[in-house]
Parts: C-alpha cells; sequence; structure tokens
C-alpha cells in the first residue's frame, strides 16, 4: 500500500502536487470517507478519516459472499483553480441499483454526494493542474456481518477513497489493439451484467490475461446466448463510426449503462452527428471495417475516456480499422468531452458538480 502522508486535520494544504506521473491505481491522497449502517440506527456515524488499511473478521460476508458494489468518477481541476466532480448524481443513481440488485440498502444520494465532496474537498490539492491528471474516485459499499449464513448482511459499511489518475492506457493517447473473447463472457441475461458489483470483475481476469498474451490491450465481450454480438470492451462501452452517425451497442441488461456512454451520445447528437443504439456482430464488424463503412472505433469510460480501437485479433481472422490510429471523430469526441469535464467550454447540461474548498 501506498505510504501516507501526515494524518493532518482535512483542511491542512499540501503545499505541491505529489503526484507527478501518476498512471492509473495506486497514487492514493490522504484520506477517505466512512459511514456505517445498521437496521436499528440506518445510515450514521459519517466521517473523515486518514487513509489507512482496515481490520477485518476473516468471516466478514462480503469477503465470502461478494456482497460488494463500487462507483467510479473523476473530479477536474477548472481554469478558476477550483475542482470539480463530473456527473457523480448519476454515479449515485447507478449505485443504488447495484445495491438494489444485490439486496443492500439503498444510500441516500444527499449522503453519497456529501462523502464525495469531503474527500475531494480534503484532497484536491493534491491535483496538479496538469490537464492529463484527473482525481479519481471510489465510492464502495460492502457487507460487514460476521456471520458465514448464506444470506444478505444486516450491516454495511460505505467508503470513499481517491487517487490521483493519468493516463488508463499509459500517459499517451494511442490506438489500443483488443482480443474478442470467444471462450468467456462477462454477463448473461438476468444476472448483474447491468450493474458495478465486485462480483462481475474478479472472472474477467482470466480472458483479460489471455488478450493481454495475444498482445493486446483489452478483451471485447459478445452476447453470452449466441456468442456473435459485441457487447463491451473490457469494463469500458464501445462505439463505432458510419459516416456521421456515431453507434454502439443497446443496454440490454447485460452491458453497464456507462454515465460516460451517456454523455457522448449527447455531446454527438449536439454536433450534429446522428446516433444509433444497434446490434452488430463480429463478422458485421470485420466485413465493415473492410469495406470502410466502419472508419473508427473507439472505448468509452471513466478511466479510459475515450480510447480508439485500432486493431482486432480474432480467430476468424484479424482485422484493422480504419488507418489504425485515433481517427477524427473520436478526436473531436474526445476532446469536446474533455472540454465540458475541465470547464472549458459551456456546461449547458449542468454536469460538473463543484466542490467548496478550504
Amino acid at each position: 500500500m501506498t505510504a501516507l502522508l501526515d494524518p493532518t486535520d482535512a483542511t491542512t494544504t499540501v503545499q505541491a502536487p505529489t503526484h507527478t506521473s501518476p498512471g492509473h491505481g495506486d497514487a492514493f491522497t490522504r484520506h477517505m470517507y466512512s459511514l456505517n449502517y445498521s437496521p436499528d440506527r440506518g445510515w450514521h456515524d459519517g466521517q473523515l478519516l486518514p487513509l489507512a488499511e482496515m481490520s477485518l473478521h476473516p468471516a466478514t460476508i462480503g469477503l465470502h459472499y461478494a456482497q460488494v458494489i463500487f462507483e467510479g468518477m473523476k473530479a477536474f481541476r477548472q481554469p478558476d483553480g477550483g475542482v470539480a466532480v463530473f456527473r457523480p448524481l448519476e454515479n449515485a443513481r447507478r449505485f443504488n441499483r447495484s445495491a438494489a440488485r444485490l439486496a443492500m440498502p439503498a444510500l441516500p444520494e444527499r449522503l453519497y454526494l456529501d462523502g464525495v465532496e469531503q474527500v475531494v474537498a480534503a484532497d484536491q490539492n493534491e491535483l496538479s493542474d496538469n490537464p492529463d491528471h484527473s482525481l479519481y474516485l471510489r465510492p464502495l459499499m460492502f457487507g460487514t456481518d460476521v456471520n458465514l449464513m448464506l444470506r444478505p448482511s444486516e450491516n454495511y459499511r460505505f467508503l470513499v477513497m481517491a487517487f490521483v489518475a493519468g493516463g488508463f492506457f499509459g500517459d499517451t493517447v494511442e490506438a489500443v489493439s483488443v482480443l474478442v473473447s470467444r471462450e468467456h463472457t462477462r454477463a448473461m441475461p438476468g444476472g448483474t451484467g447491468d450493474v458495478k458489483c465486485a462480483a462481475n470483475y474478479g472472472p474477467s481476469f482470466v480472458a483479460q490475461r489471455a488478450a493481454q498474451e495475444a498482445g493486446c490491450a483489452q478483451v471485447v465481450w459478445l452476447d453470452s446466448v449466441e456468442h456473435r454480438w459485441i457487447e463491451e470492451m473490457g469494463g469500458m462501452n464501445l462505439f463505432f463510426v458510419r459516416g456521421d452517425t456515431i453507434c454502439t451497442s443497446p443496454l440490454t441488461g447485460t452491458l453497464l449503462p456507462g454515465v460516460t456512454r451517456d454523455s457522448l451520445l449527447r455531446i454527438a447528437a449536439r454536433l450534429g452527428y446522428g446516433v444509433e443504439e444497434s446490434k452488430l456482430s463480429v463478422d458485421q464488424w470485420r466485413a465493415d471495417c473492410a469495406s470502410g463503412a466502419i472508419s473508427e472505433v473507439f472505448a468509452c469510460g471513466t478511466a479510459a475516456v475515450v480510447t480508439p480501437v485500432g486493431a482486432v485479433r480474432d480467430r476468424d481472422g484479424d482485422f484493422t480499422i480504419g488507418g489504425g490510429g485515433m481517427g477524427p471523430v473520436t478526436a473531436r469526441l474526445r476532446r469536446a468531452l474533455m472540454d465540458v469535464q475541465q470547464g472549458r467550454s459551456a456546461d449547458v447540461d449542468g454536469w460538473l458538480h463543484h466542490v467548496r474548498t478550504p
């Protein structure tokens, strides 16, 4: 675990950012927010704490039966020096959909936002004004009962932690290659594919490892029924560019309704592109790339932002997308999204949640 800075008062100013090349996932900031739930008291004892290791009983229900949900969102430095979180209310709503699916208690949106705000306010000075860096926030809830009966927990803990994030795929934005997974599927109808629970991710690692061994950055998931329809890329949504139309897979209940996905659909429409949610098979994807009907493909998500896909590896034949790099539509949408997030363009949808800082 990354060494902690001195656990001083939350309003203490950090003189300079400590993470100059943060990568993704381990440049943790100094604080976390904690909130407990019990049936008799509801949500209680919310407090900002120094980031620290926790002690858990080996029989903690969340460890055994995967009663764990989480979210991911980012806060960005604004031109006036302040910090704003991008669409946290949408994440709060998705968090509660995940909680309902796993028989966990709902967390009032105001408490969710309060935890996020407290961590951002306390640690925002660790975020530089480098536009390639952001403050990645990780809200988390897990069952805390010490009991191995196969049942939902009665007690829960909600946490918010943060790390300074650079690029998910590295310091530069380059097109990635992907491997179509024919052996494994991420989600099935009636399952948990459309919620953000921990149990969705561990089983995906074996396919991700296979992609890396094949020289690819990510895996592409197909549907679990016919094994031919494209669903997601790793934990990200995929978009396909057909002329002046932006296409993506429909929300069928087996893929995550990404906040970035929704944002890009709305931004693309505002920029004059057609937007379409339709199913696409791997065979059609290959054929359309060969004919030029599909000129660009990109993945999107909180971590990846907008990342171009340049090449595909598949058992039925590899293929390249367009020129193999970032296309003009992908670049335009990426810039438009980041301009909103970083306050360089008008926030016409009210997506930025500005946080008061000391």
